[in-house]
């Protein structure tokens, strides 16, 4: 399938990235659950387009849709279906699906009892802070949802993350915090991550030095293993919430992994936080081919990577609330598809995932936008625009002016007769400095009346975008193995770090000698 698409893109490579843009500059933008999404300035004419299409019609991937929506095993390297689109359905489902939609639920009830003070510490005061600990999934999540609408939080609740095995993290996380007052909620779906369950039996010892024997009064944990979670608490009892089997840790935000936020920012916001996904989950599940969002951005993201061999991609948020967003989708994209071999072992053709980075918005611009206008490497952007209108026109209108600046100066460049036309006076040794090569593709997603629920579509267009990827890609978005050897790799490793064994690696052996100062 692969060369029945490459003739496509030498063809259109001839093709100045202006002249293929104006040309689709008409068509229609892409609509779902609120956004606008337009694709005009890639490297794609109309017959190139067709061809992608007819790809991903080939490739099945509205099976692939049904699929994830039917709850068929999606994911073979655990034989599990992929259930994080259940979290959200705003209506009753079946089977284990319905399972899942009913475990997110205690801990909204929970997060209402909290805010009320139906639930309080074991003083019988109120919380005043949430310190939320975990990794990976569990930490990215919660941290873009509760950075995104900190404005919403009610100033009762202060809310702390801690993520990292380095001790300074954890110490500056609880620094000012009053753990009489404080809820800490341990997130790990397996309830064996190595620096989670360390933060926490730091955070345990410092609630118990100050409240003794009712800690447990203290802690929530979130997990896929209750036993594990039960027997680390040696028999005493704590709020327990439920990580379901079936969702991944980095498509979690939607479940219980959240509580800290829902805790923060109000239940009523996260529910809205559903709500939107779920009406992108209606999209992705109802909208044929040509006007589906996810997998026309799926089938775009092949056609970059695979067949135009682009191996980066960078997002650009012109947004302050979704300034995390990058980093967030990092683990989403680069964790999920970073991968040469598919669940049958059998290495897959072409390249796949590229690298994701990026930033916020105007931001950037005064850093690495440099890099993208004028270095030597041609990288797709993606720009969202997605401010809050109801606040200071000027602004938003500025940041909208720089956002549509940036992509027309990615696309169309500035050649050296431009330069000496604009800037007569100027020498031309200055003059070809100020050439931009232009035919830089990218994407320009928009949203105009932002809050939770466009939050929400943009995640989930996010996430099915990438489980579509790699389904044309003939990968298991769903399994991590490569991160699950660094972790086997350092257990190995801890006791040559401690000087009770010695490493294998020549090297290795070299680096902890070098680290202990010998």
């Amino acid at each position: 399938m692969t060369t029945d698409l490459k003739p496509h893109a030498d063809r259109v490579s001839q093709t100045s990235l202006k002249a293929l843009a104006d040309a689709r500059a008409s068509s229609a933008p892409l609509r779902a659950a609120g956004w606008s999404i337009d694709l005009s300035r890639h490297y794609l004419d109309a017959e190139a387009e067709a061809g992608l299409l007819q790809f991903g019609r080939v490739s099945d991937l509205q099976s692939a849709a049904d699929s994830l929506f039917a709850g068929d095993l999606v994911n073979p390297s655990e034989s599990r279906p992929a259930l994080h689109w259940a979290l959200r359905a705003q209506s009753e489902l079946s089977g284990e699906a319905e399972t899942v939609r009913q475990s997110v639920l205690p801990a909204l009830s929970f997060a209402r009892d909290v805010v009320s003070g139906s639930v309080t510490s074991s003083t019988g005061l109120p919380f005043n802070a949430v310190l939320h600990i975990g990794i990976g999934g569990s930490d990215f999540g919660p941290r873009l949802i509760a950075d995104a609408f900190e404005d919403k939080a009610s100033g009762n609740i202060d809310l702390r993350f801690c993520a990292n095995v380095d001790p300074f993290d954890l110490d500056r996380a609880m620094h000012g915090l009053d753990p009489t007052r404080t809820l800490v909620i341990g997130v790990s779906k397996s309830f064996g991550t190595e620096e989670t369950l360390y933060n926490l039996a730091r955070a345990r010892t410092w609630l118990e030095e100050s409240v003794g024997d009712q800690s447990q009064q203290h802690l929530a944990l979130v997990t896929a293993n209750p036993d594990r979670a039960k027997a680390w608490l040696n028999g005493r009892e704590a709020h327990v919430f439920d990580m379901p089997l079936s969702v991944g840790g980095r498509f979690s935000l939607w479940s219980a992994a959240s509580l800290a936020c829902m805790i923060y920012l109000g239940a009523d916001t996260f529910e809205g936080i559903l709500k939107g996904a779920a009406e992108m989950d209606a999209h992705v599940r109802s909208a044929p081919l040509e006007e589906n969002a996810a997998m026309r951005l799926a089938l775009l993201d092949y056609w970059n990577a695979t067949i135009r061999n682009e191996k980066m991609r960078v997002l650009l948020a012109y947004a302050n609330r979704l300034r995390m967003l990058p980093t967030y989708l990092q683990q989403l994209e680069m964790e999920s598809n970073g991968k040469t071999v598919g669940p049958t072992g059998t290495m897959v053709s072409g390249a796949t995932a590229p690298a994701l980075w990026g930033g916020e918005g105007s931001v950037g611009q005064h850093s690495y936008h440099q890099w993208l206008h004028q270095g030597s490497q041609d990288v797709p952007c993606e720009f969202i625009l997605a401010p809050d209108r109801s606040r200071d026109p000027e602004g938003i209108n500025a940041l909208t002016a720089h956002a549509l600046a940036q992509a027309e100066v990615l696309a169309n460049g500035r050649s050296f007769d431009e330069v000496k036309q604009e800037e007569p006076d100027l020498s031309d040794e200055v003059a070809r400095q100020k050439v931009h090569a232009g035919g830089r593709a990218s994407t320009f997603l928009v949203h105009n009346t932002f809050g939770p629920a466009a939050f929400g579509a943009l995640v989930a267009l996010y996430e099915h975008r990438t489980y579509l990827a790699g389904h044309l890609w003939q990968l298991n978005p769903f399994d991590q193995w490569g991160v699950e050897r660094g972790k086997t790799m350092a257990s190995r490793l801890k006791p040559a770090v401690e000087g009770t064994a010695a490493a294998d690696d020549a090297v290795t052996s070299a680096l902890i000698a070098m680290i202990a100062g010998d």
